[in-house]
């Protein structure tokens, strides 16, 4: 049961509309996520603010993608992992690839210590140890990339706590958690 209602960009007024054109403009269509966020413009406003700074970072974006995709396994958001996985498939991540990001795990010994990082992350809190970061080190993650993965963490936490809250109706093909 949906509990805020996703926002249609044909009646939405002032910075909410201009929220979801701009929305609409870049990902040509409002996901039910970003419409339900746009009934608190400022919410959505922030949201969009920080994926965009984010956007223009060092992480590429299937690592981005990976970061998504596995917070939102870890927060048991269908939705969100319905999302990324899509988004993820869109970008060039294979399906068996999609589903191992889900469990932390990568083909790639790089991108595998990355996921372990976040997965550490998300459990702990916040407070890893010191051998959960020797390890994201050996693999030639720079402080730089190791600050986008804290923030790509943050902000996914953001969506899929919204998603809870508001429960929109899923707009992409659904995909189960599974962890």
């Amino acid at each position: 049961m949906v509990r805020i209602a996703s926002l249609d960009p044909s009646v939405a007024l002032g910075r909410g509309k201009e929220l979801l054109d701009s929305t609409k403009a870049q990902l040509g269509r409002v996901p039910n996520l970003y419409g339900a966020m746009a009934q608190s413009p400022a919410a959505l406003d922030g949201y969009l603010a920080f994926r965009g700074a984010l956007g223009k970072g060092v992480l590429n974006v299937q690592m981005r993608e990976r970061i998504a995709l596995l917070t939102a396994s870890m927060n048991d958001c269908e939705y969100c992992v319905s999302a990324h996985t899509f988004r993820g498939g869109k970008i060039g991540i294979s399906p068996d690839e999609l589903a191992a990001t889900q469990k932390s795990h990568s083909e790639d010994p790089k991108t595998a210590s990355a996921l372990r990082f976040v997965d550490a992350l998300i459990l702990q809190r916040g407070r890893i140890s010191d051998s959960d970061f020797a390890d994201l080190k050996s693999h030639n993650w720079s402080d730089e990339e190791i600050g986008e993965m804290v923030a790509h963490v943050a902000l996914n936490v953001f969506s899929n706590y919204f998603n809870h809250i508001a429960k929109p109706e899923l707009d992409f093909p659904a995909v189960a958690v599974e962890r």
